[in-house]
């Protein structure tokens, strides 16, 4: 295993912390190397595209973290980049690894909500709301491509087409609240390009509503991610900071003891958790990380294509650039397909 990074004191703690046989500062360096066989990029975004593309060309695998690209014609010259390759890629979609997140899927899919209606989610963090925070290249247009709405409501978005489907228009507004940071160098003050907070409505290709808000400047909030799901039979509701319950409401209950059930997601029965600590005992952040390296490592060794791949990242990447544009246009716009 081979370590890239730019810092060489911090990478070579890193490697030798967790047993890489090899460190090095160019990552060009790790995948020209021979014993490299999958790269998994986690820099900045701007690096994205450039570590992909090579990596397809020396016929390597590529596992990728969200979003895929700054925007959507990026993304899409990675998918072409890997599929003409002919190489494996997945994105790191980590929140579709909660075995919470698996089995709300298996109730829509199995008709226990019945036509979905509404999609609501709600994703807030604070960290932020400093205005001292250094201006760092997530708050810069140039490398990140957007702020929240590619940070974090990239992952609402491909939770709601996970589970209920393709998002066929949005009309989205996006706000930047602090326009102006220190400079990490501490020499005077520079802008702030992208956005503190997005909010969007969807219609989806089902005939299905959407609401969509993030932010990192919501005072209290930490990882406070919220989903709802409503069908014509009932509901199904998670959040990020109790990751282990999924709520479940049900028309088919008698009307007596009709309510939200909590479902304690650690069975040996859900996805995943059985591999782990014994009933009852609960799975985190991390855990998620961990179930999707294991999904990509069980495709390639089955032969199969890894899920979710680089077009579910050019179809999130659709919907973010869609509710951009819309923002700046003032009006409903169509999802690039």
């Amino acid at each position: 295993m081979v370590a890239s990074g730019r810092d060489e004191k911090r990478l070579s703690e890193f490697a030798r912390r967790f047993g890489f046989d090899h460190a090095t500062t160019d990552w060009r360096e790790a995948i020209a190397r021979a014993d490299v066989e999958l790269v998994d990029i986690c820099g900045p975004n701007h690096l994205h595209a450039e570590i992909v593309e090579a990596a397809a060309r020396a016929g390597k695998a590529a596992f990728c973290e969200k979003p895929l690209a700054r925007d959507l014609a990026e993304a899409k010259g990675m998918l072409r980049a890997v599929e003409e390759a002919g190489v494996p890629h997945m994105m790191c979609f980590n929140y579709r690894f909660f075995p919470a997140i698996r089995l709300a899927r298996e109730l829509i899919r199995d008709g226990a909500l019945g036509e979905i209606r509404q999609f609501h989610a709600l994703y807030l963090q604070d960290w932020g709301l400093d205005p001292g925070l250094p201006l760092s290249w997530r708050m810069r247009k140039e490398l990140a491509g957007s702020g929240a709405l590619g940070d974090t409501a990239v992952h609402i978005v491909d939770l709601a087409r996970y589970l209920v489907g393709e998002i066929a228009e949005v009309a989205g507004m996006l706000t930047t609240f602090i326009k102006e940071r220190p400079l990490p160098d501490g020499s005077g003050m520079g802008e702030v390009t992208v956005d503190d907070a997005a909010a969007f409505l969807a219609r989806f290709a089902s005939g299905a509503t959407g609401v969509f808000e993030t932010t990192r400047v919501a005072a209290g909030r930490k990882n406070f991610m919220h989903l709802e799901v409503n069908g014509a039979r009932g509901s199904i509701r998670w959040n990020a900071e109790d990751p282990n319950v999924l709520e479940f409401y049900s028309l088919d209950d008698p009307p007596r003891v009709r309510g939200f059930r909590r479902i304690v997601v650690t069975e040996p029965e859900h996805p995943w958790t059985g591999n782990w600590w014994p009933p009852g005992h609960g799975l985190g952040y991390e855990h998620s990380f961990v179930h999707a390296v294991y999904e990509l490592l069980a495709a390639l060794g089955e032969g199969r294509p890894p899920e979710p791949s680089f077009r579910d990242g050019v179809a999130a990447q659709a919907v973010l650039e869609a509710a951009a544009r819309a923002a700046e246009e003032r009006q409903w716009l169509p999802i690039e397909r």
